[in-house]
């Protein structure tokens, strides 16, 4: 079994919250009705609405890709466009898999500095997508990642007037919410007031990163936009035969607080990670921590050495970064993920490191 004491390369390394493997482990006791029409998903489904505070159709799978490209699939046909940041996880991580499933619908990239989409941007962009001309694709969709890959969080207030523009246009407005429990976390507001009510129509609610073993939910607050969504699903080999174990995961996740309090882990984690290495000679800010993620830039040799003596993280090669603020030559700009597994200890392990290995 592998032990790493330094490893911040993604929350995707952590293991499962106790108490959602014991979650699972009581919904496999007995016989239970296949392919999501156990109680254990639709009690889950039912706690996916309650916690939106309002009616809304939510379906369950097991992957973060899945979630994606089948909702984007849902949103758009064939020959639209889908419109997200140029270094989105849809655009650059997702193998292609959201133009496969909505059948060749193209996305279209559109920069922005830490990992956002600024209004003016989605305009000019949209200008260059005209409906009705037979040679464009037609615009259908804008999808915004929340956490974004840059680590930075939309405010309230962005999410409206970009999903203003959007919906202005004549496009549905999905989110990627793969650390959607850390955004929230680290805003303070409610589900709601991150989703529907700031123009959200669809939202991919993931868990994995967050202590679940494999299980995300697709919701869709516009209940009509998701009628094609159970035979989509089907197609895309994400109905499960043993659903229950996807609804007894979401449960689990949704019990209590369970969700919030470990992405408040993650959050609270990544910042005193952060805190420790800018005040460390030679290390500077690439963007702010605003969630679990902790970006930084210093000389590529430094963290070599890290490397060397153990360290587990990943280099974060980007445009989306102001020219001043760039790596110069010979400095990198590198990414650390916390999770809520994370410990003070492993923290520490980590700042000794980097101190020792200048």
């Amino acid at each position: 079994m592998e032990t790493n004491p330094v490893n911040f390369a993604s929350d995707n390394s952590a293991g499962v919250a106790p108490q959602i493997l014991q979650s699972i482990a009581a919904a496999s006791a007995g016989a239970a009705a296949a392919y999501g029409a156990d109680d254990w998903s639709q009690r889950a489904c039912q706690r996916v609405a309650e916690i939106f505070e309002t009616e809304l159709a939510a379906y369950l799978v097991a992957t973060g890709t899945a979630a994606n490209a089948l909702a984007l699939s849902a949103l758009a046909r064939p020959w639209e466009a889908i419109f997200c940041h140029e270094e989105s996880h849809v655009h650059d991580d997702e193998c292609g898999a959201p133009e496969f499933f909505a059948g060749g619908a193209k996305l279209v990239g559109i920069p922005g500095y830490a990992g956002k989409i600024t209004p003016e941007a989605l305009k000019e962009t949209l200008a260059r997508f005209p409906r009705g001309l037979v040679k464009s694709c037609q615009p259908a969709a804008l999808t915004l990642s929340q956490v974004t890959e840059a680590g930075t969080i939309y405010g309230l207030d962005e999410i409206r007037a970009l999903a203003e523009i959007a919906h202005e246009a004549g496009l549905s407005v999905h989110m990627d919410g793969a650390r959607f429990a850390n955004a929230l976390v680290a805003l303070g507001c409610t589900p709601a007031e991150m989703t529907w009510k700031a123009g959200i129509d669809a939202l991919s609610f993931g868990a994995t990163k967050n202590g679940a073993l494999a299980c995300e939910a697709v919701v869709f607050f516009d209940k009509r936009k998701a009628e094609a969504f159970p035979y989509l699903r089907k197609r895309g080999g994400h109905t499960l035969s043993k659903g229950r174990l996807l609804g007894a995961q979401m449960t689990a996740y949704l019990q209590d607080g369970l969700w919030l309090d470990l992405a408040a882990q993650a959050n609270t984690a990544a910042r005193r990670l952060f805190d420790g290495l800018v005040a460390m000679p030679g290390v500077r800010v690439a963007w702010p921590c605003e969630a679990n993620e902790v970006f930084l830039i210093t000389e590529s040799q430094r963290l070599e050495r890290w490397r060397a003596a153990g360290a587990k993280f990943h280099d974060w090669p980007t445009r989306a970064i102001a020219p001043e603020a760039a790596p110069q030559l010979g400095e990198t700009l590198f990414r650390l993920v916390t999770s809520f597994e994370t410990t003070d200890a492993e923290i520490d392990a980590l700042l000794a490191l980097a101190r020792a290995h200048r």
